[in-house]
C-alpha cells in the first residue's frame, strides 16, 4: 500500500498523467474516475486518485493501449495548492 508524505496508507494518492495529443471525452469511461483536461499546448492531462501501485500500473497500461505518448506521471501533494505554470 502506498503511503503519503504524512505516512497515511489509508488514503489514495492523487496523480497527474500528461499525454501528448488531445484525447476525446469518449475516453472518460475508459479512464474511470480520472478527470480529462485538454491543455492549450496540445497535451491531455489525466488527474485523479489512485488507490495503490497496482492501480497506477493498470492505468499506465491503459495509457499504453490508447497509443498516446506518455509525457509525465506526477504525484500531486494534497497539502500544496496547485498553481498554474507561468
Amino acid at each position: 500500500m502506498q503511503t503519503t508524505a504524512a505516512g497515511d496508507a489509508s488514503k489514495p494518492l492523487v496523480y497527474q498523467i500528461r499525454l501528448a495529443g488531445h484525447l476525446g471525452q469518449e475516453w472518460a469511461e475508459w479512464f474511470g474516475a480520472l478527470t480529462i483536461s485538454l491543455e492549450a499546448d496540445g497535451a491531455t492531462v489525466l488527474t485523479g486518485s489512485v488507490v495503490d501501485q497496482a492501480a497506477l500500473h493498470g492505468l499506465l497500461r491503459r495509457v499504453r493501449d490508447v497509443g498516446a505518448p506518455l509525457i509525465s506521471v506526477r504525484l500531486l501533494d494534497p497539502s500544496v495548492p496547485e498553481t498554474p505554470d507561468p
